[in-house]
């Protein structure tokens, strides 16, 4: 797409396009790189625009990931409702929230930016956006939990689900290391056993937050 033809755009679903055509270069870069290594410059020569062209969309880098990020959520949310209405019981439903976010790695990776960068270079129209769509889809993913989840109130199920994202964002990142820990862990085997496995990890903390819930009414 080149400079000239996305300043020519002028309708609001022109604009749109645009601002999809941004989303979708910040998606592809930083699934090949990670969030935290792609810059507002790198999005914007994907996108074949100057830095000041990108900022008419979204204001800042941030903005461009936090709305990639509630992107994520509601992908997030079509896929687990949809396997939570043949899940069976706890077990289940444990499965499908941990193994839902495992196959979405930018998922787990923009999680573990949100809270410590993501939120903290945005307007308040984009911060508003993003939180109201972040509860919208807990509470929709918590009150199907609380339906197969014999003991979890509504919620409870609410609870869970948030407690996943947020388990998800401070596992990732252990259980994906840079390549400096990746070689300590090769030569140095007692410490790499302290690496936490991304999956079963989850299930364990999941269930045990599950367990605990009820308990604390």
């Amino acid at each position: 797409m080149s400079q000239g033809a996305f300043r020519r755009a002028r309708r609001p679903e022109q604009k749109q396009e645009r601002r999809e055509a941004i989303l979708a270069a910040a998606r592809d870069l930083a699934m090949r790189s990670g969030v935290r290594a792609v810059s507002l410059g790198d999005i914007a020569a994907a996108v074949s625009l100057a830095k000041s062209n990108v900022v008419r969309y979204f204001g800042t880098r941030e903005e461009i990931y936090l709305e990639l990020t509630a992107q994520c959520w509601r992908e997030w949310e079509e896929v687990v409702l949809d396997r939570l209405a043949d899940a069976g019981g706890p077990g289940d439903v444990i499965d499908v929230l941990v193994e839902t976010i495992e196959e979405r790695p930018l998922f787990c990776d923009l999680m573990t930016e949100c809270t410590t960068t993501l939120e903290h270079n945005v307007s308040l129209a984009s911060a508003r956006a993003f939180k109201l769509d972040a509860i919208r889809v807990a509470a929709n993913v918590g009150a199907a939990v609380a339906r197969v989840f014999p003991g979890l109130s509504e919620s409870e199920g609410v609870e869970l689900v948030g407690a996943a994202g947020v388990l998800a964002g401070t596992i990732y990142p252990m259980a994906n290391p840079p390549s400096v820990l990746v070689e300590l862990y090769e030569q140095e085997p007692d410490v790499a056993a302290f690496r936490l496995p991304f999956g079963p990890t989850m299930k364990r903390m999941l269930s045990a937050i599950a367990a605990g819930l009820p308990t604390l009414r």
